[in-house]
């Protein structure tokens, strides 16, 4: 993807089932958890630079002994940072005395961060500031174990004002009107009640204090707690937390739209966001990764029972296509083969494009993210040409030349490497201000693999959100290979409609097919319909979000897909461009074709998975209307 996008978040959780000095035993080292959660992180990093947390609670601590340890990040290498800090304490043992480090059990109880269980986050924030403070995990604490809760997660709520109202009218007063902190104090408050209950119950039944703390620790419905915190939660969510004494649970939302992936066995209990880092991590195989299922939890109890439940009824599922398009890494097996199929299914839109002309008609691809399209791009080309060579060779029958049979046997697509993106430069780029220039001199361009005024050139990225850099770097840089014809072709469709589930594409204004179609109503004298659109999205926003339904398809409803790609080239070709430009977009039946069990596609549609997502849809059109570069949500 040319734009930088960003996009929250990544979670990684690791529960040792057995006694620590098992690890020591089997694997030769006090630290396997710790070394494994850095493995985890750090094969997530692709999905949060802007900050990073780390959070562990060790079983059975005595009283009086710190039992939670948290550390966060938002330095420029937030990993790297945190994982220092940590093992700071481990090298002044290994200096003063090294035979502790040896002694598991000696760790657990004089140092931080070698307990049983880890949850680790990785934060790309998709508005307000990068503070510390905006860093997961977050912690409540108490001095009941049990009421003690660490919360990470990748996730974005539409009612944020709803379950912060219902907090307020609980009697609580939460410190900011935040998704993080609500959710945070909505699961504390029915943790609380389940230990308010746990503690009545017991206490008639004449147990001491001392015995009702670990009978509320054995008993605690995690199940009843979850199902009492999420069901007002409009959103996408992957959700972890930790209780103090153990206890743990990840939380995905009905419509499955943020993933999560486990893996158990009998040493572990794994989760994380991508299913291939867990695979690698720990040398198993795909299928011994499981899909947390939507609307599901699984629960890790403080004894080592792990169980995957229904907390929320499952909706339609609605994963996000655009983690498959882009954000996920592309080593898991069904989103490479997912991305070759988005590549193939452009191949009947690109060849009138090119008028099947293939020998004058040069393919490549940008960003490197695009490869594996590019992959699947050039399969669907040579699939097709081999019906051509076949149809040439049945015409020219049995008298046919070696020569010639050689010449069409050998014809195949033309395919370079015009783009190499130099990586160093790329950590310099912080803001949009700054990309133009600096994108120019990311990529150098392979000159001399393009017959000047005579190629058509054709570039796949991942997907056209606003354009900017096309517009202002990538198209100026082709350009000067000297095409007679540019073809930028997105593998994801027309962007049309802004996310609220978690990805940095909040404002309908920026979107470059927003812009096309707003182009064209003026140019083709139905401006009015812009009016119109705002006065129904306006009627429509008092309403409960159950009742609201999305108006802005009326925007693009006047055009034709191609329609509006022909008018985003005319905005995005910068002046003095020589070549022609033209953009083709992935259609939405190839999008779900490529990727038939991942339909969340409310981006390109507009058809969103929760109520919530109408509502926060017709809100930026007003914003929008009325003038004001905010959030819908």
């Amino acid at each position: 993807m040319s734009d930088y996008i960003k996009h929250e978040c990544g979670i990684a959780f690791i529960r040792l089932r057995l006694p620590l000095q098992y690890y020591f035993d089997k694997y030769g080292t006090s630290f396997y958890g710790l070394n494994k959660m850095y493995l985890l992180m750090e094969k997530q990093h692709n999905r949060g630079q802007d900050g990073a947390g780390l959070v562990n609670i060790k079983l059975d601590a005595e009283p009086g002994k710190r039992y939670i340890s948290r550390y966060r990040s938002n330095h420029s290498t937030p990993l790297k940072e945190i994982f220092a800090k940590v093992n700071s304490r481990f090298i002044e043992l290994q200096q003063t005395d090294p035979e502790k480090l040896k002694q598991p059990n000696w760790l657990k109880k004089n140092l931080p961060f070698t307990g049983e269980v880890f949850l680790g986050h990785l934060r790309y924030g998709t508005f307000g500031n990068n503070g510390i403070e905006n860093c997961h995990p977050f912690l409540r604490i108490n001095n009941w174990q049990t009421r003690n809760l660490a919360v990470a997660g990748n996730f974005n709520l539409t009612n944020v004002d709803e379950l912060f109202n219902q907090l307020v009218e609980l009697g609580q007063h939460p410190k900011e009107k935040a998704d993080t902190v609500t959710v945070m104090e909505r699961i504390g408050h029915f943790l609380d009640k389940e230990n308010e209950r746990l503690f009545k119950e017991f206490k008639q039944k004449g147990h001491t204090n001392i015995e009702i703390s670990e009978k509320i620790s054995q008993h605690l419905n995690i199940t009843k707690i979850l199902k009492d915190s999420s069901k007002k939660w409009d959103g996408g969510y992957a959700m972890a937390g930790i209780i103090g004494n153990g206890d743990s649970f990840v939380l995905r939302d009905p419509n499955g739209i943020r993933p999560a992936f486990y893996y158990v066995d009998e040493e572990v209990a794994v989760v994380c966001s991508e299913r291939p880092v867990i695979q690698t991590a720990f040398n198993v195989s795909y299928e011994a990764v499981q899909e947390l299922g939507p609307g599901n939890a699984l629960i890790i109890r403080k004894d080592g029972h792990v169980e995957e439940v229904n907390i929320n009824s499952p909706g339609d599922r609605k994963a996000c296509s655009f983690e498959r398009i882009y954000f996920s890494r592309g080593s898991d097996a069904d989103i490479y083969n997912e991305r070759k199929q988005l590549g193939q299914q452009l191949c009947p839109l690109i060849l009138p494009a090119i008028h099947h002309d293939l020998k004058n008609t040069v393919f490549s691809y940008i960003p490197n993210t695009a490869e594996i399209s590019f992959y699947g791009l050039m399969k669907g080309l040579e699939d097709y040409i081999n019906t051509v060579k076949k149809r040439k060779i049945i015409e020219a029958g049995p008298g046919i030349t070696e020569q010639e049979l050689e010449r069409i046997l050998n014809f195949r697509p033309r395919a370079e490497k015009i783009a190499i993106k130099d990586a160093k430069l790329r950590t310099f780029i912080t803001d949009d201000a700054n990309r133009g220039d600096m994108v120019a001199h990311v990529y150098d361009i392979t000159y001399g693999t393009i017959q000047k005024d005579v190629d058509t050139l054709v570039i796949i990225d991942d997907s056209i959100v606003r354009g900017t850099t096309l517009r202002q770097s990538i198209i100026k840089m082709l350009d000067r290979l000297g095409p007679k014809k540019l073809i930028i072709v997105s593998s994801a469709p027309q962007i049309r409609y802004p996310d609220c589930y978690g990805i940095d594409m909040a404002k309908l204004g920026d979107f470059i097919a927003f812009q096309a179609a707003v182009e064209l109503l003026k140019e083709t004298a139905q401006g009015h319909i812009l009016d119109s659109v705002y006065e129904k999205a306006k009627a429509q926003s008092t309403l409960p979000a159950e009742q609201i339904v999305n108006v802005v398809k009326e925007v693009y409803k006047p055009f034709t897909p191609e329609q509006i790609s022909l008018k985003v080239a005319q905005l995005l070709t910068p002046a003095g461009t020589k070549a022609e430009v033209n953009i083709v977009y992935q259609t939405i039946e190839g999008l779900h074709a490529a990727c038939p069990n991942n339909n969340g596609d409310w981006y390109f549609t507009g058809n969103y998975p929760t109520p919530g997502g109408n509502k926060v849809v017709n809100q930026a059109f007003i914003n929008y209307m009325e003038g004001k570069n905010v959030r819908a949500y």
